[in-house]
């Protein structure tokens, strides 16, 4: 049985044919409720459809980037995704379920084109309907521009055959790739670039392993930030906790792995740009030896401090690209000593410190807690300092003259670094060169081969609309965890062990110099049974 429903903001003759099985009735309002939702939705009315779903932790919605559980943060959702995109209904489905439940299908037509498909679950709650269920399906997208700035089948092949065959790659957008300009999250940086004739050193050595390259994925802009957001293309989905930011600069790649786009993410870390994204989104991701990888063809950011490195969503793919990537000649073993230092861990959450040390308790090796002044508050406090110090000082000297002659090119929360990092002078970077030489020697006399055990990031990956002094407040207690191995240059595993609230967070294992497929080798072992892989 069909009858026809005006549908609101379509026009003055448009309506929306609903269809029921012969003979049964649509529940009184059920319909009329559907439209106004609907209407809600067009208008961006966040106070009319927040009432639209019901209220509690149980109510549902989905969509191709996960599910989010609960009214509170389906409507955090809402409010910073800026509105739905413009469709029109052009059929509903409803099949009643009894006087005060039904379930209704929509078929949408979307204005950039394609078919969509909405499903919900409607309950009348104290004589109103409330959605307490739903699930979108938006047309499929030819490529999220969220996640990459181009992609092939393959972009570029395999130029031999390898122990990486079948895999794929998402370059991060700070790599040169053959025939492609590069990027660096910035549009006007792009437009000037030129294409290379030859891709980076790193790139090269997983083609010659036999991997292909699935395409260029997106970066915070110039590398400079751990959050995800990119003020240009957008924040890259978290599937592993649907409405959270991405975690960075090495978004892209990471989210593309997640997803499975990709199974091998190319990226570059100086301050955590692979432990932040992999540990915000359950992945595998190492952190190389600095110097242990090429940097040929790579933008710089901080060349005291940067690194290649890879996210991927197992161990055993972390091992072949690191082999293929590494020479095994350079590597060194690791020693018997596990250690971690409270203040490391009291950096973090309270929830992250506390699953952390829960870890610890059921982990059947012995982790020893440094009590060294290299560890210590002050030193650590002082070790970031330096870091950021050092780190703005020679990204300034790296872009500042290109981010001085292109004002408004960058994001506020770049272009806010950029601002601080050409206020820092000579003396101020060579103090700070000082002061982490000091650090470095002092980490190293206290940790010598042991592995450090901490978590990789001080949080849960915050939400999309977190507000700016939120991600600066957690970005600051991350990096005081992440710059022990950016100052040392030693090696740092992320490994999706933890689970706080139901989101994940990595352990992060930093090795001595040269034990990057050591600690990538015996991880497997250090893991929970449950999350080997």
């Amino acid at each position: 049985m069909t009858e026809r429903m005006p549908q609101r903001g379509g026009g003055a003759n448009a309506s929306v044919p609903v269809h029921l099985p012969e003979g049964v009735a649509a529940p009184a309002g059920l319909v009329e409720a559907a439209l106004a939702y609907e209407a809600a939705l067009m208008a961006d009315d966040l106070a009319t459809l927040e009432s639209a779903f019901a209220p509690g932790p149980d109510t549902l919605r989905g969509d191709e980037g996960g599910l989010l559980v609960g009214r509170d943060v389906i409507s955090r959702f809402r409010g910073a995704r800026g509105g739905a995109p413009k469709r029109a209904i052009e059929a509903l489905h409803v099949r009643p379920i009894d006087d005060d439940h039904a379930w209704l299908a929509a078929v949408t037509a979307p204005a950039a084109g394609g078919r969509g498909l909405v499903s919900q679950l409607w309950e009348r709650q104290h004589g109103a309907w409330r959605i307490t269920a739903a699930h979108v399906s938006a047309p499929p997208r030819a490529i999220d521009p969220r996640v990459w700035r181009v992609v092939g089948d393959p972009l570029l092949p395999p130029t031999e055959a390898g122990p990486l065959d079948g895999h794929t790659v998402a370059v991060k957008d700070v790599f040169a790739v053959e025939g492609f300009a590069l990027g660096a999250g910035v549009p006007a940086y792009l437009d000037e670039g030129a294409p290379h004739a030859r891709s980076a050193a790193s790139l090269r050595a997983l083609q010659a392993a036999g991997a292909s390259v699935r395409g260029i994925a997106r970066t915070d802009q110039f590398a400079y930030s751990i959050a995800g957001r990119n003020a240009a293309y957008g924040t890259p989905p978290n599937p592993a906790v649907p409405g959270a930011i991405s975690g960075g600069s090495s978004s892209g790649p990471a989210s593309a792995v997640a997803m499975g786009h990709a199974s091998i993410g190319l990226g570059t870390d100086t301050a955590g740009s692979i432990r932040i994204p992999a540990s915000y989104q359950g992945l595998w991701g190492l952190r190389t030896t600095h110097g242990a990888v090429s940097t040929d063809g790579v933008l710089p950011l901080a060349p005291s401090f940067d690194t290649v490195g890879w996210l991927t969503r197992d161990r055993a793919t972390l091992e072949a690209t690191a082999v293929a990537s590494l020479d095994e000649a350079a590597q060194v073993g690791l020693g018997d000593r596990f250690v971690t230092a409270r203040a490391l861990i009291s950096s973090a959450s309270p929830g992250v410190a506390a699953a952390f040390v829960a870890y610890l308790e059921a982990w059947d090796r012995e982790v020893t807690a440094i009590d060294d002044d290299s560890l210590s508050d002050v030193a650590l406090d002082g070790v970031q300092t330096a870091f950021r110090t050092m780190q703005a000082f020679e990204a300034w000297a790296a872009h500042g003259a290109w981010v001085a002659a292109h004002p408004g090119a960058l994001g506020a929360d770049v272009a806010s670094r950029f601002e601080w990092a050409s206020t820092i002078t000579p003396a101020a970077a060579a103090a700070a060169r000082a002061a982490l030489e000091r650090a470095r020697c002092a980490l190293d006399a206290a940790l010598g081969d042991a592995v450090l055990v901490l978590p990789s990031a001080a949080s849960v990956a915050p939400a999309l609309d977190a507000a700016g002094d939120e991600i600066e407040a957690v970005r600051a207690a991350t990096l005081r965890m992440t710059a022990v191995a950016g100052a040392t240059g030693r090696p740092a595993l992320s490994v999706p062990g933890l689970t706080v609230d139901g989101a994940p967070v990595g352990v992060c294992f930093v090795g001595p110099r040269g034990g990057d497929l050591a600690l990538v080798r015996a991880a497997d072992e250090w893991m929970p049974r449950a999350k080997r892989h």
